[in-house]
């Protein structure tokens, strides 16, 4: 399996500290964020890694990781030129995934589960990792029928369940097949969301429940959340 980290944006939500440099470079306690995500693929044992970055950063990111061979990785960057959704990672890495499973995390993500077991056994289709969180309307939202997941829902404006999609998503190859058949949303943007169900309706998506925590480090406030759990919780677990 490779792995893609989806570090582009501008970080407006915290400017003025992302007013030079990329959020995910930011520090969360004794590392910069991106380390978080990196370290979730590099413990899994995925070592052919893409980094997708804003344009003005690239270089930021090279001096920071290098090719990787430090830390026993082969890096790979790619430029996103503006913001076109998550789903926009899967066409620009299409030459990267090649015909390979791939595992795509957010480069301002962090968990504390340890996901080595899913991705080592991931087969075919699709997975994804839910999170019951206290404010689902601001995420994708996972609709259950049952035990089984139903639909993948966007930002809700009605409660259909307090389960939101983290930013780890395991696909086979055909998710560059899924992503370049998606149109917009009517915010602009290529939604994960839409390929998420683009498995479902095949039967081939699975949810996985996220036992630990999970931050989505893009708010001052879960900054500094982040930055106290990786204090207590990360910083003696860490590959990297």
């Amino acid at each position: 399996m490779r792995g893609i980290i989806l570090s582009g944006g501008q970080g407006t939500r915290l400017r003025p500290l992302t007013n030079i440099t990329s959020k995910q470079l930011l520090p969360v306690y004794n590392r910069p964020m991106i380390y978080y995500p990196l370290n979730t693929l590099l413990k899994a044992g995925i070592k052919e890694i893409l980094i997708i970055v804003a344009p003005e950063r690239a270089g930021d990111y090279s001096n920071l990781l290098g090719s990787g061979k430090e830390i026993g990785a082969k890096l790979t960057y790619e430029i996103q030129d503006e913001p076109r959704g998550l789903a926009d990672a899967f066409i620009i890495g299409e030459n990267f995934i090649d015909r390979e499973n791939v595992a795509m995390i957010l480069g301002d993500n962090i968990f504390e589960d340890d996901f080595t077991a899913e991705i080592k056994n991931f087969k075919k289709g699709g997975k994804i990792f839910a999170r019951q969180v206290p404010d689902p309307e601001r995420f994708g939202v996972v609709e259950f029928s049952g035990s089984q997941a139903k639909r993948i829902i966007e930002k809700p404006k009605r409660f259909v369940s307090d389960y939101a999609v983290t930013g780890l998503y395991l696909y086979d190859y055909r998710v560059v097949e899924a992503a370049k058949s998606l149109k917009p949303s009517a915010r602009g943007e290529l939604e994960i969301t839409d390929i998420n169900n683009w498995y479902l309706e095949k039967g081939e998506l699975e949810v996985a429940k996220v036992k630990g925590a999970w931050l989505d480090a893009g708010t001052f406030d879960s900054l500094l959340e982040a930055q106290n759990f990786a204090k207590e919780k990360l910083a003696g677990k860490m590959v990297i």
